[in-house]
């Protein structure tokens, strides 16, 4: 079906030779006004545009968050389909953030949507939450597995909220997250160099708590604005730190619409995170 490499395999190709570091696309209202456009589909059109040319041939990853082309309904995915087959054009990977998560034909639609081949939003990693129980995934699993992408498994995210779940104990006294990331290393078993099915651990943890040697990408979210920097990447990440994907948005999105200033804003960042990845 597929004429991908597998995700892992590629993001590890980039991550080693674009550096680590994911830049969000998040056209949220307050950033469009930053930038002296207007809160609607011109404004989040040019604003992705404009983040693509900036970012797409240089870093990494790419990392749309949809809910904000959602809002603006049919015009807003359009401008989504556009942003997406752009930056994937000009080398980056994109990682679709639409934490989508289901059961059944449903949890299908949805892979279809991100994971198909030929579908308008085709992406190359699709962020899922697996909290209907990780078994609820598998019809994502199986297309990107099929198709050469990647998934993305919310473990242990950055918001403050997410440990009564994600922190909770069986009674076996495995943690919930704990038992994530067991189901994300089986699924990565034997892939070299890297496994495409991730999760997301947040760089604002205390520390993680839980084992991230799961042989596959560890998306790291909260780097920039929600507090967290490169130098908190090695605590949070120990030994797993080389597969960690640092997500920073606002940080690097807030020196637009100047080109050049969002360039040497994800720049600086690629830079502070290599000094300790690879230090």
């Amino acid at each position: 079906m597929t004429t991908l490499a597998p995700f892992g395999a590629r993001l590890r190709h980039a991550l080693d030779t674009r550096g680590q570091l994911c830049v969000g696309i998040d056209p949220h209202a307050s950033l469009l006004a930053a930038w002296g456009l207007g809160d609607d589909v011109a404004g989040l059109e040019t604003f992705s545009r404009t983040v693509v040319e900036a970012l797409a041939d240089r870093v990494a990853v790419l990392k749309p968050q949809a809910a904000f082309f959602e809002r603006f309904g049919s015009k807003g995915i359009a401008v989504l389909e556009r942003c997406t087959a752009d930056a994937r054009a000009a080398g980056a990977l994109v990682v679709m953030d639409a934490k989508r998560g289901d059961i059944g034909s449903t949890m299908a639609a949805y892979a279809e949507t991100f994971l198909a081949p030929g579908s308008p939003l085709f992406s190359d990693a699709l962020t899922v939450s697996p909290y209907l129980g990780f078994g609820s995934l598998q019809p994502a699993v199986d297309l990107a597995r099929a198709s050469g992408c990647g998934l993305f498994a919310l473990a242990l995210t950055s918001n403050p909220e997410g440990a009564e779940v994600q922190r909770a104990v069986a009674a076996d006294g495995e943690s919930v997250a704990q038992g994530v990331l067991r189901r994300l290393a089986a699924e990565n078993a034997g892939a070299e160099p890297l496994g495409s099915f991730g999760a997301v651990v947040g760089a604002t943890l205390a520390e993680a708590g839980a084992d991230l040697a799961i042989n596959g990408p560890l998306l790291a979210p909260g780097v920039g604005a929600q507090g967290a920097t490169a130098a908190d990447l090695p605590r949070v990440f120990g030994d797993s730190v080389r597969n960690v994907v640092p997500s920073v948005s606002r940080d690097v999105l807030k020196h637009g619409p100047s080109v050049a200033a969002l360039r040497e804003a994800a720049e600086r960042f690629a830079q502070d995170v290599s000094g300790v990845t690879k230090g």
